[in-house]
């Protein structure tokens, strides 16, 4: 793979948007309207603990890896995908390389299933979201 070709060709368009939609996924996902209390649950974080929080660096870094993530998933993808191959490549990344690299972080850290499924599940949204997003570009 040509890298400096790769990354002339990035629709940053369509990398702005994924990287928008997945930090809005992220919003949704960990607010109470979702997982929120199961997730600070199974965190053992206590309210005081949550509002202590640097919440401007934690989302503004957020967005920048959430950035990154749609860059590399459009290198992946490709310039010539299409919907159903940016959504497949998203399940991929999501399923294949994220979740089971979570399970096996999980496992020796000790973390619950309850965890795994809350934190994994929004990994699989996210990326297969992302890759639909791209690949309908």
């Amino acid at each position: 793979m040509d890298l400096s070709t790769s990354f002339a060709e990035i629709n940053w368009l369509s990398v702005i948007v994924a990287t928008i939609a997945a930090f809005a996924i992220g919003g949704l996902w960990y607010s109470p309207v979702l997982f929120s209390n199961p997730w600070q649950r199974e965190n053992k974080l206590s309210d005081s603990e949550i509002k202590e929080a640097n919440m401007g660096l934690i989302f503004g870094t957020s967005f920048v890896l959430n950035f990154i993530s749609a860059i590399i998933l459009e290198l992946f993808i490709g310039k010539q995908a299409d919907v159903i191959t940016g959504l497949m490549a998203g399940l991929f990344v999501g399923i294949g390389w994220v979740a089971t690299s979570l399970g096996t972080t999980y496992l020796f850290a000790r973390k619950s299933l309850k965890l795994f499924f809350i934190d994994a599940g929004y990994f699989i949204t996210y990326f297969a979201v992302m890759g639909i997003i791209l690949g309908a570009w």
